[in-house]
C-alpha cells in the first residue's frame, strides 16, 4: 500500500501545478503542531525566490486547487507561507480498512530486494558473554529483523573472536594443568577423545587465569606465542583442543544469544577467513596495492578530502603475523565469493570507526569489494550506569549478561506478584517476556550512536517511556478483545467507521504512520525511530482509551468499530515489538 501521507503528497502536487508551480514543491510532512493542523507543506517558502512571489500568495493559489479534494478535509494557507491540512475522517477509515486487509499491515515492501550481510555480535570465545555484548547483539537483531520486514534477504554473521593469541594461552594452561592429555604427546597417532576435557565453567575459568600469568611469567607468555603459532599452522593435537574450545562455548553462546532472542543465520568466525590470507596478500603485493614500512605490509588509505590523517591500513606485521585489519579484508574476501551482497553492515562499538575507514578503503581500492557494493559502519555508544561511566557490579567488576538478565527478570517478577495473585510459573514466564522487554527496549529506545544510562528502576517501570509500558498497553486491548469476545460477540467482520472523538481520530492518525515509520527504520538503520512511534501509539490509545466507553457504548456499529481499531492497533504494536525482539503476555 502506498503511505498515506504519500497520497496527500500526490494531490497537493496536482494543486500546486494547476496553480503554474513545480510539483517538486508539494513536499508534505507530519505537522510539528498537532493542535493546529496534522499535515503541513512548507514548499511555498521554498519557491518564493524562484517564483519571486510572497509565500503567502503561491500557498493561496494552491490552496485555491484544492476545493474539492479526495483526502484533505480542511486547508488553509498561512503566513508567511504555510500550507496546514486535516484528513478526511472518511479516507482515514478507510486507509485503516486496507491495512487491516492486507497481510502487511499496509507496508510498501521494497521493489528491489537487495542482499544484506550484518555482522553484529562478535564475543570471543572461551569467555562468557557480559553487558558490552548487549547492544551489538540487541541492535544488529533489530535491523535484521526490519530489513526482512521491508523484504530485504538478509545474513546475520556473529563473527567469533575465534583464532589468535587468545587460542594460544588457553592451550598452554591446559597443558600446565593436564600435560597427560593425548592432545601434548607428539608421538601420538590415535584418534582424539569426542568429549571436551573441561566444561564451559572450567574454560571460562582457565582463560583469564592464564591471561593474568601471562603478564606476569615472560617464559609463560613465550609459550602461549609459540601455541599460537602451532595452532595457525595446523599442529593436529591444537586443532583437536581448539575443535573442543568452539563446540563448547559456541553452544553456550546459542544458549545465551536464545534467552536474547537473538539468532544467528552464520556462525563464522575469524579462524574462517584464515585460508583467504596467503592469497590475498599475495596478490596485494603483486598488484602493487600493499607496501613494506618499517618491515610492516600496509596498504596506504588517505585521500586528499580527508581533514585528519588517517593512517595506512596494515595487513601483516613485520614478523608477518596477521592483525585485525587482515583479518577483516580476508573475512570480505570469503563474504564476496560465498553470497555476494549487495551491502554489508558492521554494527560494531563506535570507537572502532577509524579501523573500519581504514578497511573499508582497503577493500575498495584493492578491488575485493566491487564499488556498487556498499560497507557500512554502525557504531553504537556505551552502556552506562547511573554514575555515567560502564556498567559494572556493585562490586565494580564487568557484569555477566545472563546476571544482568536474571536480575531484571527478579525485578519484574516482584513487580508482578506484589499487584496481583498470580500461579508462580505464569508470573515467572511473564516476568521473563516484560523483562526482556524493558532491556531491549531500553536500549533500542536511544539512538545507536549514543551513550546511555542504564537505569533498572526507570527500564523496568509500567509507566513512561518504557518496554513494559508498551507490553501493558497490548495487555490492556488484548483484555478488552477478550471481555468483548466472552460477552458472546464475534472478532472477524468489523470495520472501522469515521472517528466520533478527536481522541479517537488521534488513534487512527498514528496507526496509519505504521508503514511510513517502518520504511525509514530501514532507509536510517534506525530502530530507536519505532521505540518513539510506538511510544506516541501507545499514548494515543490510552487517551481513546480513558476518554472512550468502548465495551459500554449503546450503538453496536460505534463499539463494533472501536473494536475494529483496537484489533488494528494491537496488531500493528506486536508487528512493531517483533522486530524489536520482544514479545508480549497474555496477561500481566
Amino acid at each position: 500500500m502506498k503511505k498515506i501521507i504519500n497520497l496527500i503528497t500526490e494531490e497537493l502536487a496536482e494543486a500546486f501545478e494547476g496553480a503554474g508551480y513545480d510539483r517538486s514543491l508539494a513536499r508534505v510532512t507530519l505537522s510539528n503542531r498537532p493542535d493546529l493542523c496534522e499535515y503541513q507543506c512548507n514548499g511555498a517558502m521554498a519557491g518564493a525566490k524562484t517564483y519571486r512571489k510572497a509565500p503567502i500568495v503561491i500557498a493561496n493559489d494552491v490552496v485555491s486547487k484544492l476545493t474539492d479534494s479526495e483526502y484533505i478535509e480542511d486547508i488553509k494557507a498561512v503566513n508567511p507561507g504555510f500550507i496546514n491540512m486535516k484528513l478526511r475522517k472518511e479516507r482515514l477509515a478507510s486507509y485503516l480498512n486496507d491495512m487491516r486487509e492486507d497481510g502487511e499491515l499496509g507496508i510498501e515492501k521494497t521493489k528491489a530486494p537487495e542482499m544484506l550481510l550484518l555482522d553484529y555480535g562478535g564475543p570471543n570465545v572461551a569467555k562468557p558473554l557480559h553487558v558490552g555484548h548487549l547492544r551489538s547483539a540487541i541492535i544488529g537483531e533489530s535491523i535484521k529483523r526490519i530489513a526482512r520486514k521491508m523484504g530485504h534477504k538478509v545474513l546475520g554473521d556473529i563473527h567469533l573472536g575465534d583464532w589468535g593469541y587468545q587460542m594460544g594461552l588457553i592451550i598452554t594452561e591446559l597443558k600446565v594443568r593436564k600435560p597427560e592429555l593425548p592432545y601434548f604427546d607428539e608421538a601420538y597417532k590415535g584418534e582424539y577423545p569426542s568429549e571436551a576435557p573441561f566444561t564451559i565453567s572450567e574454560l571460562e575459568e582457565i582463560y583469564p587465569a592464564a591471561s593474568a600469568r601471562a603478564k606476569e611469567d615472560e617464559a609463560y607468555r613465550e609459550n602461549a606465542l609459540h601455541a599460537t603459532y602451532l595452532l595457525q599452522n595446523g599442529h593436529r593435537g591444537y586443532m583437536a583442543v581448539w575443535k573442543h574450545i568452539m563446540h563448547v562455548s559456541v553452544s553456550d553462546l546459542k544458549k545465551n544469544y536464545s534467552n536474547l532472542h537473538v539468532e544467528f543465520d552464520l556462525w563464522k568466525g575469524e579462524a574462517d577467513a584464515q585460508e583467504f590470507i596467503p592469497d590475498m596478500i599475495e596478490r596485494l603485493k603483486k598488484e602493487g596495492y600493499a607496501h613494506f614500512d618499517e618491515g610492516a605490509l600496509v596498504i596506504d588509505v588517505q585521500e586528499e578530502s580527508d581533514t585528519k590523517e588517517v593512517p595506512p591500513c596494515m595487513v601483516q606485521k613485520s614478523d608477518g603475523a596477521s592483525l585485525y585489519g587482515t583479518t577483516d579484508l580476508a573475512t570480505l574476501v570469503q563474504r564476496m565469493r560465498d553470497y555476494k551482497p549487495d551491502k554489508i553492515v558492521y554494527i560494531v562499538d563506535k570507537r572502532q570507526e577509524l579501523h573500519f575507514v581504514q578497511v573499508f578503503r582497503a577493500a575498495k581500492k584493492t578491488g575485493i569489494v566491487p564499488e556498487e557494493t556498499a560497507l557500512k559502519f554502525l557504531g553504537f555508544g556505551t552502556m552506562n550506569g547511573k554514575d555515567g561511566k560502564p556498567f559494572k557490579t556493585r562490586e565494580g567488576g564487568v557484569m555477566r549478561l545472563e546476571n544482568l538478565i536474571g536480575e531484571i527478570e527478579d525485578e519484574m517478577y516482584k513487580k508482578i506478584t506484589d499487584n496481583r495473585t498470580v500461579e508462580e510459573e505464569e508470573a515467572r514466564h511473564t516476568a521473563k517476556l516484560v523483562g526482556l522487554s524493558a532491556i531491549k527496549y531500553g536500549d533500542l529506545s536511544n539512538q545507536a550512536s549514543k551513550d546511555y544510562v542504564f537505569d533498572v528502576d526507570r527500564f523496568t517501570s509500567f509507566e513512561g517511556n518504557t518496554g513494559p509500558y508498551i507490553l501493558y498497553t497490548i495487555v490492556r486491548i488484548k483484555s478488552i478483545l477478550s471481555k468483548y469476545r466472552s460477552a458472546g460477540a464475534c472478532l472477524s467482520g468489523l470495520e472501522i467507521k469515521e472517528a466520533g472523538n478527536e481522541s479517537e481520530k488521534a488513534l487512527m492518525l498514528e496507526a496509519a504512520k505504521y508503514n511510513e515509520i517502518m520504511e525509514t527504520a530501514y532507509e536510517e538503520l534506525a530502530p530507536h525511530k519505532i521505540c518513539a512511534y510506538i511510544y506516541e501509539l501507545a499514548n494515543a490509545f490510552n487517551r481513546f482509551y480513558h476518554e472512550t466507553k468502548i465495551l459500554t457504548e449503546e450503538n453496536e456499529e460505534m463499539k463494533r468499530s472501536y473494536i475494529a481499531l483496537l484489533i488494528l492497533t494491537k496488531e500493528i504494536l506486536e508487528s512493531c515489538i517483533d522486530v524489536l525482539g520482544f514479545e508480549a503476555p497474555e496477561r500481566m
